[in-house]
């Protein structure tokens, strides 16, 4: 008996042992279905998080692209109107979480600074006469945002207390103005204007059109006006001059002066798409000469170079001009 239950034994060994290995083998597969499973699940993970990062890389592009919060580079020529238009641009888009740069040149680097995208704003551009070279040579590289100023004329003025009206009520009244009408730089089209048409137009040859500079034709305005004495004097609008002295355009009946030019804003090539809210804000951009004239006034006159900022925020602090600027940014 002890003998068979051996052979027995044998007999089954191999067959133990195959089972064993075959549980084996099973359980290791067992094993690494868990083992795919957790590294398939620890992709998915993966995965799901790359999409999350794309999905916020994409909206971060998308609001970069729309210029949010974005770097703006203005061009500025040193006329009083671009100063104040610029510097009051430069507070309200700072407001508004833009980073602002500034930058003063002539204007024919200006428009070529714009062209060549070196730069991305400039607010005065006067169209279509005085920048009409530029803009016949830079203008299909540019964006027209729109007018926001469109009274710029050349004129003759007087203070309220004169009784002329227009120029040709000028002709025969040398002696009452001392024989001159007060200029500015020589080479000015203002001047040009004066001498050439309205001058022999209006039959004021009996006149002298003294030339000097823009400085000193205020300083004689301010000290006439301030003593009530009559003055003739070449101006033009805009000019914070309306707003600071009593005064007033001779009106120009033969339209010799010239007609009034608009004032536009212009942007480089592309600006619009990489910044749509702030063209459209541009675009809405409109100001009468009441409005600029004061705050011309302020920055140019009542507060120091370097005052610029503090003279802009002065002229928001009245409740109207500020309602002003919030319909430009549709407020």
């Amino acid at each position: 008996m002890t003998s068979i239950r051996k052979m027995m034994g044998r007999q089954w060994l191999p067959f133990l042992i195959l089972t064993l290995v075959l549980g084996l083998s099973l359980l290791a597969i067992g094993c690494g279905d868990d083992e795919d499973t957790t590294d398939t699940t620890e992709a998915a993970d993966s995965t799901e998080a790359s999409d999350t990062e794309a999905s916020e890389t994409t909206e971060a592009d998308a609001e970069a692209a729309a210029g949010e919060g974005g770097s703006v580079h203005f061009g500025l020529i040193p006329w009083d109107e671009d100063i104040a238009a610029t510097y009051l641009w430069k507070s309200i888009l700072e407001n508004e979480g833009y980073t602002v740069e500034l930058t003063q040149l002539d204007v024919a680097p200006v428009y070529s600074g714009l062209a060549q995208g070196d730069m991305d704003l400039f607010l005065d551009a006067w169209l279509p006469a005085t920048h009409g070279d530029y803009w016949a040579e830079y203008g299909d590289q540019l964006e027209d945002l729109g007018i926001w100023y469109d009274n710029g004329l050349l004129t003759l003025a007087v203070p309220e207390y004169v009784d002329a009206q227009t120029i040709a009520d000028l002709e025969g009244q040398a002696d009452t103005f001392g024989g001159r009408i007060i200029g500015i730089e020589p080479g000015a089209g203002l001047m040009r204007v004066t001498r050439e048409e309205a001058i022999p137009g209006y039959g004021l040859e009996d006149y002298t059109l003294v030339e000097g500079s823009t400085p000193a034709m205020l300083a004689e305005l301010e000290r006439a006006t301030n003593n009530e004495e009559p003055i003739v004097v070449t101006l033009w609008h805009p000019h914070w001059a309306y707003a600071a002295y009593p005064i007033r355009d001779l009106e120009d009946p033969e339209g010799l002066m010239g007609e009034a030019e608009e004032m536009h804003a212009l942007a480089r090539d592309g600006f619009s798409e990489e910044f749509p809210q702030v063209a459209e804000w541009l675009g809405n951009f409109e100001m009468n000469d009441d409005q600029l004239g004061t705050l011309e006034d302020l920055i140019i006159n009542q507060y120091d170079q370097g005052q610029e900022e503090q003279a802009v925020e002065e002229w928001l602090s009245d409740s109207a001009n500020q309602e002003l600027v919030n319909g430009w940014l549709g407020m």
